[in-house]
């Protein structure tokens, strides 16, 4: 990697760059063969990563925080305040893009649901999870889970009654510490079980293995 390689791959495909940064960086790519494969090798990621929470601007403080760590590998990415506190500890360069990423939806798009919250079965894996619920919405949260796998993903399903799942168009990841907090869109009434399953990047119309996680509603 030349001298002028400094990290920002992972930063530009989470659009973290500023405006100006990001066309310095895209006139970069033009003449550099070492980041436009990174860049190729980090979209795969980006696109497996948790989109289930409804999406705000991140402010320009916090894009600046996570492009430092993914550029520096910062030691940890840390949010304090009253709805607690997220800590994302970073890897290489794939692995501090998946935390920097999480990190960014929980902390952004995180609900701090304080409702009802109902304990989940975790199978065949290693783990944690709960499902917090208020005014008919939920968040799935889960600690210490086993990484779903290289080019896997974790699908969200939704079942009622005796129906089979269907999807609730909720991929996810998790942090390198195993962590996650996962908004589900829409309205769970009538719904009577949340699943989980681990899936091919991109996710499917049905699953494809047995549940790792069931959180039961009813």
């Amino acid at each position: 990697m030349s001298d002028e390689c400094v990290g920002d791959a992972a930063a530009y495909v989470l659009g973290a760059l500023e405006p100006h940064e990001a066309a310095a960086f895209e006139l970069h790519l033009e003449r550099c063969a070492v980041c436009r494969e990174e860049l190729d090798s980090l979209g795969g990621v980006v696109r497996a990563l948790p989109m289930a929470t409804r999406q705000y601007p991140a402010p320009k403080r916090l894009r600046r925080r996570v492009r430092r760590a993914v550029r520096h590998g910062s030691p940890a990415l840390e949010r304090s305040g009253p709805k607690g506190r997220l800590t994302a500890a970073f890897g290489g360069s794939l692995a501090a893009l998946a935390a920097a990423a999480v990190a960014v939806v929980a902390i952004v798009g995180g609900s701090g649901l304080s409702g009802t919250v109902l304990p989940a079965r975790v199978s065949g894996i290693a783990g944690s999870a709960q499902l917090k619920l208020v005014h008919g919405h939920g968040e799935l949260v889960v600690k210490h889970l086993t990484a779903p796998g290289k080019d896997r993903v974790y699908e969200v399903w939704l079942q009622r009654g005796d129906a089979a799942p269907v999807p609730a168009s909720v991929l996810f990841s998790v942090s390198t510490s195993g962590d996650a907090d996962v908004g589900l869109p829409g309205d769970l009434s009538g719904v009577s079980s949340v699943l989980v399953t681990s899936e091919p990047l991109g996710g499917t119309s049905k699953p494809t293995r047995a549940p790792v996680i069931v959180a039961r509603l009813t």
